[in-house]
């Protein structure tokens, strides 16, 4: 009982408050979003807001219950968590239903849920564990390849779902692969990765590839220690490269302009292998890899935006990145949104008095968009102290799990702080037309039972572990 008493004394109340403030605030807007003058009452259940309040009281059940568990319950039953949120995703695959183009629900009589939200804190759970293992390092390339696939089969079922939006959040686990020792390199490489990507749907192939044929020499230029072997394969390139296009002029073969750079830098770098190999340049050789796939990558996109991403993604990411405008369709949402926030000034329009609210002209505004309610209702003092609350938390989920004596729970701690900075960052982002519109909720705040609960489990089994960090030492 003493050890009991101990663990109850030990939660973070900070946590939990501002927890109870972003479930209040986010009820009390849903009210707003959705108001309805024939249905007054807060309370009444056949109105969005009184349904939240339901999932809100079953969300503090389920606090209860997560406390009562002992803390090694989570850790023990990890990889069975996972596997039941897995199974979940390929019974929706089969018997799902489909809503917005998304085949991402479960039906059971008057009962709907969302298993890819639960799956969040169940990948997280198991790549904790995982992590945490005796003898396990991200420096052995074994044990990174099944981090990654415990990461990566959850986020591959989900886009089998056409739920690109929830299958992204998953990449936020390289920063607890970071956190725990992955080398910068590859992070750094996963972030040019995706400039590459938006650059590529922007920006001329041509002037990308000699972007990136001029980084290649500055970069080689730095790691060789021959100057004179840099200078002499310089020329040799240029010289090569002038073949090409007077070949291709000579006979007017018609090749473009970036495949004749391309067909250059290929046998460019026949020539520089023969130079690697003989002087061993190891590091070098490494960069005239990385060009060559930074090349081929920028070919693939084309692709994979074209055949892979629905035309509705598609054109949501090219409103964004300017290509394309759509003010009455795909852009629709995004354009009314900032009209709410903008029209809300510095105080407010007043609690229930927004019209870009009261008439529907934002679509999802109690879910997806809710955060355009608190703009145009509450103005920059409401959207301040909201942005000012999951700050607080995200950076008080930082001190916490820094203060962890147990790998298992800071590796778990670091996993919720990256879901729920991704869910805010890009929820935020969509509603002021900044980050693509990719449907996903704003934590503890947009209606719905689903993503309510999950976040619920996903926060305070973390602070259950920090509750108990005196107690776990594995």
């Amino acid at each position: 009982m003493a050890r009991r008493k101990n663990i109850w004394n030990n939660i973070d109340w900070i946590t939990i408050i501002i927890y109870l403030v972003l479930v209040f605030f986010g009820w009390i807007n849903i009210y707003a979003a959705v108001y309805n003058e024939e249905h007054q009452s807060i309370m009444d259940f056949s109105q969005r807001y009184g349904k939240q309040l339901i999932w809100i009281a079953a969300s503090i059940f389920l606090i209860i219950l997560i406390f009562v568990i002992d803390s090694k319950f989570y850790s023990f039953f990890s990889y069975f968590i996972y596997g039941l949120s897995i199974l979940l995703l390929i019974v929706v695959l089969i018997f799902g239903k489909e809503v917005h183009g998304a085949k991402s629900w479960i039906e059971i009589g008057p009962l709907r849920f969302q298993p890819s939200e639960f799956t969040k804190f169940a990948t997280n759970m198991a790549l904790a564990h995982f992590l945490s293992s005796y003898n396990v390092s991200l420096k052995k390339f074994k044990d990174l390849i099944i981090a990654l696939i415990i990461i990566f089969i959850p986020a591959f079922l989900i886009l089998l779902q056409n739920d690109t939006g929830s299958a992204l959040v998953y990449s936020v686990f390289i920063l607890v692969l970071y956190r725990e020792g992955l080398s910068a390199n590859l992070l750094f490489m996963g972030l040019l990765i995706a400039l590459l990507f938006v650059l590529s749907l922007v920006i001329n192939k041509l002037i990308i590839i000699i972007a990136l044929l001029v980084l290649a020499f500055v970069v080689y230029y730095f790691v060789t220690l021959r100057r004179s072997l840099f200078f002499r394969t310089l020329i040799t390139s240029l010289i090569i490269l002038s073949i090409v296009i007077w070949l291709n002029y000579f006979y007017e073969a018609g090749i473009q302009n970036y495949y004749v750079i391309i067909i250059s830098i290929v046998l460019s770098g026949l020539i520089y292998g023969v130079y690697a190999y003989r002087y061993k340049l190891r590091n070098s050789f490494i960069v005239f890899i990385i060009l060559i796939g930074s090349i081929a990558f920028t070919f693939s996109v084309d692709y994979f935006f074209n055949n892979i991403l629905g035309e509705h993604q598609r054109k949501r990411i090219n409103i964004l990145l300017g290509p394309e405008t759509d003010p009455l369709g795909i852009g629709y949402n995004v354009n009314q949104s900032k009209i709410a926030i903008g029209s809300g000034g510095f105080s407010g329009k007043g609690f229930l008095q927004g019209t870009q609210t009261k008439y529907d002209f934002v679509p999802e505004q109690s879910t997806d968009f809710i955060f355009c309610t608190v703009g145009e209702e509450w103005g920059f003092i409401g959207t301040f102290i909201v942005i000012a609350l999951f700050s607080f938390l995200l950076i008080r989920l930082v001190i916490l799990a820094e203060r962890q004596r147990s790998g298992y729970s800071r590796m778990y701690g670091y996993g919720v702080i990256g879901i729920l900075f991704f869910h805010f960052l890009i929820n935020i982002g969509m509603t002021i037309g900044i980050t693509p519109v990719i449907g996903i909720p704003l934590p503890f705040f947009s209606y719905g039972g689903s993503s309510l609960w999950a976040f619920t489990i996903l926060l305070f089994i973390f602070l259950k572990l920090d509750s108990s960090r005196f107690d776990l030492l594995w």
